[in-house]
Parts: C-alpha cells; structure tokens; sequence
C-alpha cells in the first residue's frame, strides 16, 4: 500500500483528492496539510512514501516543504501540483528535489499513474512541463546541432513508428494525445515510449526529446 499525504490550502481540493486516492486499492492518505511545513511534518510522523504537495501555499510553500524534507533518509517522494506550469516553478522544484511535476489540470489516471511512477523511484513531468525546460534548452542549443551521420547511428535500431512517437512527444503530446494522432491505444504508447528510451540509453522523456531536438527531429520553431 503507497501511504500518500495531500497538501494543499484548499479544503475542497484536499477533499476531492483524498476521496480520489482512497477508492484506489494500492494506495491510501495518511494525512492532509494545508502548508509545506504541516505537510513535511505529517509525511515524517505518518511515515508516507509520497507528498502530493501544491506549490503555492500560504505560509510555507510546497517548494520549502520539500527542503524540510532533505534531513529524512529515506524521505518520502514529492510530486508538486500546480495550476501553472510557470518556468520559475519547474526550475524550483526540481532543484528542491521534487521527483515529479504535475498541472492540476491533469486527467485523474495522470495523476494516480504518476504517484504510483514517484514511489517506485522514478521521475515524472507534465507534457507541458517538459515542452518548457525543452524550449530553455533550445534556446541555447539549435535544432539540428548534430551531423547526418551522427543521428543515422544514433537512430539505427528505431522505427519508423517510433519516430513519429518521438516527434509527437516533442510537440509536448500526452499519451492520449498521441494515442488519438497515431490511431493507438494509450497502453501502446507507453510500451512504444519505453521500448525508445531503451533503445535510446535515456533516463525520462526530457532527456529524449531534448535529443530529437539536437537530432532536429523537432518541428521549427
């Protein structure tokens, strides 16, 4: 069972996000915060595995929740919520140690498929998110920054359908949105997604699509 604290200066959302992790059979809140400090404190008491945390909190922010966290080892995860994907923000969280960004904007299974990703180690990031630290990267290095023959090896083992994934991933697609594009199901994109970044030596979707950008597979901006 994933033990999740929710924090958020809004009762109704607490509310609601509370009642949508507790109908799911692997996980269950342990508690709701209205700050990062009360959130900090509850994940450290109710031993939680991941902090589904708002950004923007009077008091203390979710941000600085995230650094009350640092003295846990191991200390639970934190996915960051917020209404904005706002660069300053992206740039913030991360650097605190945030192993996941999310817009509350996002489809529920988003958000459920995303808790589960953060407790299990790994990284997650809204479409949007990424489409934002991308465009940072790009404009210090231009598409297409790598020679013909350097991308033919690179891209030797992938295929056709594959490209035309990474090529949507850079347009900053969900899976759903790819899997309307592509005339696949959702299931379909993320093997295809995790079969590239195999392929590919790559950790997350940020690192691949800022490679298709270096291999000017991106769209001109």
């Amino acid at each position: 069972m994933i033990r999740v604290v929710v924090a958020d200066d809004q009762e109704l959302i607490r509310t609601g996000l509370t009642a949508i992790i507790d109908a799911e059979p692997d996980l269950t809140v342990v508690g709701e915060a209205e700050d990062g400090a009360e959130a900090a404190r509850l994940a450290i008491v109710a031993a939680a595995d991941v902090v589904l945390m708002d950004i923007e909190m009077p008091g203390t922010t979710g941000i600085e929740g995230i650094a009350l966290l640092r003295a846990e080892r191991p200390g639970p995860r934190v996915l960051l919520l917020t209404m904005f994907d706002l660069e300053e923000y992206v740039f913030e969280g991360l650097k605190a140690g945030a192993s996941g960004f999310l817009l509350k904007t996002s489809p529920t299974a988003d958000m459920l498929d995303a808790i589960r990703a953060v407790h299990q180690g790994r990284q997650v990031l809204a479409p949007s998110v990424i489409a934002r630290l991308v465009t940072s990267f790009v404009q210090r290095t231009p598409a297409g920054s790598r020679d013909r023959a350097d991308a033919a090896e690179v891209l030797r083992d992938v295929t056709e359908r594959e490209l035309a994934v990474i090529r949507a991933l850079t347009r900053g697609m969900s899976n759903a949105e790819i899997a309307a594009h592509l005339h696949l199901s959702e299931a379909t994109v993320k093997t295809y997604v995790t079969r590239i970044l195999a392929k590919l030596g790559l950790r997350d979707r940020v690192q691949l699509v800022i490679l298709a950008y270096e291999l000017g597979l991106a769209p001109q901006r």
